[in-house]
């Protein structure tokens, strides 16, 4: 459904896009990961035709973006961070003015009614936008890029100002939107991508550098991670180390000492390429020594995304703060 093949985006001398390349199908929600600045608003500003590209191409449903960029917008429905709402309007208002605006087919009463059900905006249908809460605006942003039910929806940060309560509701119609429609969400709270995300892919300093499902970003795959097992193995300790050093993929085995009465824990560190249980299981198996327990000790998102966007620039920029000041901190 999209197709963005070797964008890149430069200002000037600065780069907010390098050379990125992904593509999304049907049926699919996709959250899109970074730290503020990495190039998530540019990507998605230039998916939607709002802003171009210095290099690349983008294609949705077929349609190049640059060649034609009239199909190819019909078939996006975007929220961007700050929705373009007119504070003058009625929700009502709005919302027909956007109907209008897409040159929408649908029926147009029942079309908007159900929207309005969708984001919870139903009580505050008659009320000016100038007195909403944020929360209730971002809903109202959010009405308005389901407005003519697009099969392709971007949602930059949909979440930002609304309550707990609020987001959960969030989160549950972005799921429900994923079933018939493809979704990008973009967001720099992992929480927020991880619990409605089939895929993840994470941006950092304009380039992608990570791909793939949840699952895989945690427990690792070619790009990046690693795997870790925690065993309690009866047996001699030394022939069982040994043993476990020997099976292809294994990088690190830690003996951390007596658990019980001839067994004992070790850590095993391996490739993020080689499955490391079922060949530990069959050496065990062969020389009698019983498992006991095992436990995979999986990297969690936040650890992939720190690692890969690195997570000293707090505290390094904070030491040169304090440097420049000449306080002690």
């Amino acid at each position: 459904m999209i197709e963005v093949k070797n964008l890149s985006k430069r200002y000037g001398e600065n780069i907010a896009l390098s050379h990125v390349s992904f593509s999304v199908g049907e049926n699919t929600v996709v959250g899109f990961l970074g730290p503020n600045g990495a190039g998530k608003s540019t990507t998605m500003n230039i998916i939607t035709g709002y802003i171009s590209a210095s290099e690349g191409s983008v294609s949705i449903g077929g349609h190049n973006t640059l060649d034609e960029p009239n199909e190819a917008k019909k078939l996006i429905g975007y929220m961007p961070e700050m929705p373009p709402l007119y504070a003058d309007m009625t929700v009502k208002e709005y919302l027909n003015f956007v109907y209008e605006l897409k040159k929408v087919k649908l029926s147009r009463e029942k079309h908007l009614r159900e929207i309005c059900a969708l984001s919870r905006i139903t009580d505050v249908y008659n009320r000016l936008i100038a007195n909403l809460s944020k929360g209730y605006r971002q809903r109202v942003g959010l009405a308005q890029a389901l407005v003519g039910n697009p099969p392709v929806l971007i949602l930059d940060e949909p979440t930002v100002g609304l309550d707990p309560k609020q987001i959960i509701e969030v989160r549950n119609l972005i799921r429900n939107l994923g079933k018939n429609h493809t979704v990008i969400l973009s967001s720099h709270i992992l929480p927020e991508v991880q619990a409605v995300a089939d895929r993840i892919m994470i941006i950092n300093r304009g380039r992608l550098v990570a791909d793939g499902t949840p699952y895989e970003l945690e427990h690792g795959s070619e790009k990046n991670g690693e795997q870790k097992l925690t065993v309690h193995m009866e047996g001699d300790p030394k022939e069982i180390k040994r043993a476990i050093q020997s099976i292809h993929g294994v990088t690190r085995v830690t003996n951390d000492g007596l658990r019980e009465p001839g067994v004992y824990e070790y850590e095993i560190d391996g490739s993020a390429k080689t499955d490391l249980r079922r060949p530990l299981f069959g050496i065990a198996s062969k020389r009698g020594w019983p498992i006991l327990s095992e436990e995979s000790s999986a990297l969690s998102l936040e650890d992939v995304f720190l690692r890969l966007t690195g997570s000293t620039y707090l505290s390094d920029n904070a030491d040169q703060y304090f440097e420049r000041k000449g306080n002690k901190k």
